[in-house]
């Protein structure tokens, strides 16, 4: 009897669906920004995980945070677009599990941190191309980016082994950069300034009140009041598409019936909740107020 019930069981385990594991999961974000899967393209939000072949586009002043299972952060800036692949998460070499990625800076900047979200809960092998230069990551802190004339890698901590053309290196001292220019040779790796580090990194950084969506924020941008359902899916179809995830809330009147409100949820303060409200009105979102 056991045995007919375990191998009924290991038949319905192999008829299930596998599903792909939270290897990259998004934190938080600025909008506008979208995903495109598939060839279609939805909004980014908070708490969505990410898959292998698809694109993440921010818009401008957009920012996204995004987090790697083993505890690493993977920082956008504006007008970014990422191509993620190979995520996959497995038994490494130790007893520890090993989280792969594949990371495609198509365009943009770019900050690589591990640690970010507590120790390393697993090995790691990440891999970053920012369009000529890869960098392969190990314990590290790293900025980059792909401009229309260069593409830079900065090591702000740790090492990263780099291949531009057949140029194969090692970059380990901490402060410095490797530019690989579109025309011409590339420079050597040469040391960075704090100062100018500072003014790279500020254009991957989520501020508080700069109109941040994180995962379980308890302010809202009402987008309409309460109206019908045609307006309320209307309002939010409009803002979807303009990289903002708008959701429905269905809104009791009391008497019966019901009425909805198109809102954008998950912003952690008011500052943060009135700074998405004054983009949306500036995007023709007239109504658009902060709320609780």
């Amino acid at each position: 009897m056991w045995r007919k019930t375990g191998i009924l069981a290991a038949l319905v385990f192999l008829a299930s669906p596998l599903f792909a594991a939270q290897t990259l999961t998004v934190e938080a974000l600025v909008s506008p920004a979208w995903v495109e899967r598939a060839g279609t393209r939805q909004p980014l939000a908070a708490g969505m995980t990410l898959e292998n072949k698809d694109k993440v586009h921010t818009g401008e002043g957009a920012r996204a945070l995004l987090r790697l299972s083993e505890g690493s952060a993977v920082k956008l800036g504006a007008n970014a677009v990422l191509a993620v692949d190979d995520l996959l998460e497995k038994q490494g070499a130790s007893a520890q599990k090993l989280v792969t990625a594949s990371l495609d800076v198509v365009r943009g900047a770019f900050r690589f941190t591990t640690g970010v979200f507590g120790r390393p809960s697993a090995e790691r092998d990440v891999r970053i191309r920012v369009v000529t230069v890869t960098a392969g990551i190990r314990g590290t802190d790293l900025w980059g980016k792909s401009e229309a004339e260069r593409d830079i890698v900065c090591l702000i901590e740790g090492r990263v082994a780099v291949e531009h053309d057949s140029q194969r290196f090692t970059m380990q001292d901490p402060l410095s950069f490797f530019i690989a220019p579109r025309q011409g040779k590339p420079g050597p790796v040469a040391p960075v300034s704090k100062q100018q580090i500072d003014q790279w990194s500020e254009e991957t950084e989520i501020r508080e009140g700069g109109g941040a969506i994180r995962r379980g924020g308890r302010y809202e941008v009402d987008l309409t009041g309460a109206v019908d359902q045609g307006a309320a899916l209307q309002s939010r179809d409009k803002a979807r598409a303009a990289g903002f995830p708008a959701e429905i809330e269905t809104v009791s009147s009391g008497y019966g019936s019901s009425e909805y409100r198109a809102r954008i949820a998950n912003l952690p303060t008011m500052k943060d909740a009135q700074a998405a409200a004054g983009k949306l009105k500036s995007q023709g979102f007239a109504a658009a107020r902060a709320a609780r």
